[in-house]
This record gives C-alpha cells, structure tokens and sequence, in this order.
C-alpha cells in the first residue's frame, strides 16, 4: 500500500494510525491493487467488474472507477477511496469503516445496510466542499452512518430507517458528535430514520420526507425545512433556532414540539 494519499495531511495520517490500531486482526486482503485494476480493465468491455465478499481493506483504490461494480459485502475497511467513482456501484451490506472517502463518488449506488463509520473526508480540520464525498440518489437505507461529513450531498438519497445518530446518553458519553454541516438532504427520503443529536446547522432539507424520523436534540439550527415533511417525526429538545419551516407538513403532528428549543425564531 502506497503512503502518499494517506500522509497528504496530519489528519489523513493519525486516521490511518487510528485505523490499524482499532482494526481487527486482518488476514490480508483477497487481492492485490494490481489484481483489483486488472478485473476493472476487463469490466470495460463486458459485464461489471464483481468483488462481492471480498476482502479489499487497507488498499490504496484511489481514482479507481467502480461504476456498476458489484461490491456487496465487501470489505473495505480502511481502504484509500480518494476521489473513486463508485457510482451505481452495488455496495449492500459492505464494510466501509475508516475508509478514506475525500471526493469520492457514491451517487446512485446501492448502500442499503452499509457500515460507514469514522471516514475521513477530508484532508485537514476544514470543511472543503471539494473535498465532501457525493451521495446523491444513492439507496443508504439501513445504513450506520457516523462521522464528519459536513457539506456532503445527499439530495434525493434513500435514507429511509438509517441510523446517523446518538439516541442514548451511554452513546453521547462515548462518542463524538455526528457532524452534518451544511450536508445537502433535499428531496431526501428520511422516513424512520435516527438523527438523534445529530448536528445539522444549515443542512438543507428541501421537500425531504422526515416522516417519524427521530430528530431529538438534533441541532437544526439555520436548517432549511421548507416543504419537507415532518409528521410524526421526534423533535424534543431540538434546537430551531432559525430553523426555516416555510410551508413544512404536519408541522402540529410532530411529537415533542413544545418541548423544542428555540421555537419563537422558527421562519415560517
């Protein structure tokens, strides 16, 4: 594996510390770089390149083109995704923990049930919108999802049932806050979802469905909840502090909106 992605910054390389040390004692992975290029190039001029089950972590597949791959279970812990298209990539119930995803591509994959936990994405302590991976249209429904990914676009994903949050005390005691800055969700569809805690200043929410989402003491503060679709959906102890909510529905269904915080300075 090849140093030069993950010694591009301070923070990319004490991740990568990070990882060996919290990584489970490893086999070695099923194939090498060279073998894992050698079946994309054949993919080119027949069916999609296939990886399912396969151990692929710690490999550097840095701009490597995994559209349509099949990938389902694969594991990937701690690889180098810098900048690879992983596009309608089938990913479903892939082990994607610690990986290095800055500018990767994962629109339209299949991630249902995947495991994305603590990637770096990016490469110093600065949100760069550059550098925020791409999940538009993607199907993360069921996934376990946390980490930084502040400025990330999830517009009309398939978030449905994901976890992203931390609903219980234990898990805020031990944890970092999960971080959605700024994140694109618009026309999201986040029904059932746990965005517990979950902090979401100006994520935009356009026309998303958060229907029975449990959005308690989740920061949405300067978040942009026009026309998105909130009944039933877990607000207590969220923070609306300039939460726009302009034309939202079943806004008076939501459960626990007297006890939101900062509800006078809601725009609606």
């Amino acid at each position: 594996m090849r140093a030069r992605r993950w010694l591009g910054g301070s923070l990319a390389a004490a991740l990568f510390a990070g990882a060996l040390l919290s990584a489970p004692m490893a086999q070695g992975a099923d194939l090498t770089v060279r073998e894992v290029v050698q079946r994309l190039v054949k993919a080119r001029n027949g069916p999609p390149a296939d990886f399912a089950g396969l151990d692929l972590s710690f490999l550097d597949l840095s701009g490597l083109d995994f559209s349509s791959a099949n990938l389902a279970g694969a594991n990937l812990f701690a690889a180098d995704l810098v900048k690879s298209n992983l596009s309608h990539a089938n990913l479903a119930n892939a082990m994607l923990d610690r990986t290095v995803i800055i500018g990767t591509n994962f629109s339209y994959a299949n991630m249902t049930n995947v495991k994305l936990r603590r990637p770096a994405a990016f490469t110093t302590l600065e949100v760069r919108d550059d550098e925020a991976p791409n999940f538009t249209g993607a199907n993360l429904s069921g996934a376990e999802i946390f980490g930084k990914l502040s400025a990330a676009n999830f517009a009309n994903a398939n978030l449905s049932g994901a976890k992203l949050g931390q609903s219980k005390p234990r898990e805020l005691l031990t944890a970092t806050r999960n971080e959605l800055v700024d994140c694109n969700f618009s026309g999201a569809n986040l029904s059932g979802a746990d965005l517990g805690s979950v902090w979401l200043t100006f994520a935009d929410f356009t026309n998303a469905n958060l229907a029975a989402a449990n959005l308690s003491r989740a920061d949405l503060s300067k978040a942009n909840l026009t026309g998105a679709n909130i009944s039933g959906a877990n607000l207590e102890r969220a923070n609306l502090d300039g939460a726009i909510l302009r034309g939202a529905r079943g806004l008076h269904e939501a459960a626990g909106l007297e006890r939101a915080l900062n509800l006078d300075t809601i725009i609606q």
